[in-house]
């Protein structure tokens, strides 16, 4: 079975902490730079703070990076809001996407604050 050293898994996640600059909340989970950034966004925040690499919590071991407390992003649209997702804004590149731990209905000209999110990437099966 083939595995990977968690140097290498590390220096994935490590591009998070690097490169991401923002996170959208979203109306449906992107899939490109353009519909996390336009298409479903809802709001924006761009102080975002992402720990650095650690053993991953969840069965199937792994490596994970902890995204703190999200205060203050500026919600742009009304809509719900159920997914977020990563970005690279300066290279128009989507780094990740997933569920918020409960959707909230966002109006348009009010702020929003999220909780922490784990990401991570488990051991080779």
């Amino acid at each position: 079975m083939a595995s990977m050293s968690d140097y290498v898994l590390d220096a994935a996640l490590s591009k998070l902490d690097t490169e991401a600059d923002k996170i959208y909340i979203t109306s449906q989970e992107a899939t490109t730079y353009t519909e996390a950034s336009s298409t479903y966004a809802l709001g924006v925040a761009t102080s975002i703070s992402i720990g650095a690499p650690q053993d991953r919590s969840a069965s199937g071991g792994g490596r994970e990076v902890v995204l703190a407390n999200v205060t203050g992003g500026s919600v742009t649209a009304t809509g719900d809001a159920d997914t977020f997702a990563l970005v690279d804004s300066t290279n128009s590149r989507l780094l990740a996407t997933g569920s918020l731990t409960a959707s909230q209905t966002v109006t348009s000209g009010n702020t929003f604050v999220l909780a922490s999110i784990t990401l991570g990437i488990p051991d080779p099966a």
